[in-house]
């Protein structure tokens, strides 16, 4: 895991790509809360540790926290999925999951079969 600007910092991809946002509340086990989101330009699938204040995004796509330390915002890259529809059929029903205790079990069992590169 790595932060946020280290992540947008290691491949300029990431920056200039567009995102698939796919919902803000997700859990793990212990009750932590995380975005999900796919960077179409590198086909990752990452996970972002979401603290309770408000995240913005910036003009190049940054995400910004007020009040919120850089390295506090840790990204996981959870799935290497060549596409958006491979992404979109990897997580049917993913509305149906975001939300509840331990959710983010669920996005990582569906993606099994596309490990991070």
């Amino acid at each position: 895991m790595v932060d946020i600007e280290a992540f947008y910092d290691g491949d300029e991809r990431r920056r200039e790509s567009e995102e698939l946002e796919l919902g803000d509340r997700w859990y793990d086990a212990s009750g932590m809360r995380y975005t999900l989101n796919y960077v179409v330009g590198t086909s990752e699938l990452y996970t972002m540790t979401a603290p309770d204040t408000e995240m913005l995004e910036d003009g190049f796509g940054d995400i910004r926290v007020d009040q919120e330390p850089v390295d506090a915002l840790t990204v996981e890259v959870i799935a290497s999925i060549p596409g958006v529809d491979d992404v979109h059929l990897a997580l049917s029903g993913w509305e149906d999951e975001v939300g509840k205790p331990g959710s983010l079990q669920w996005v990582r069992d569906r993606v099994q079969a596309y490990p991070p590169a």
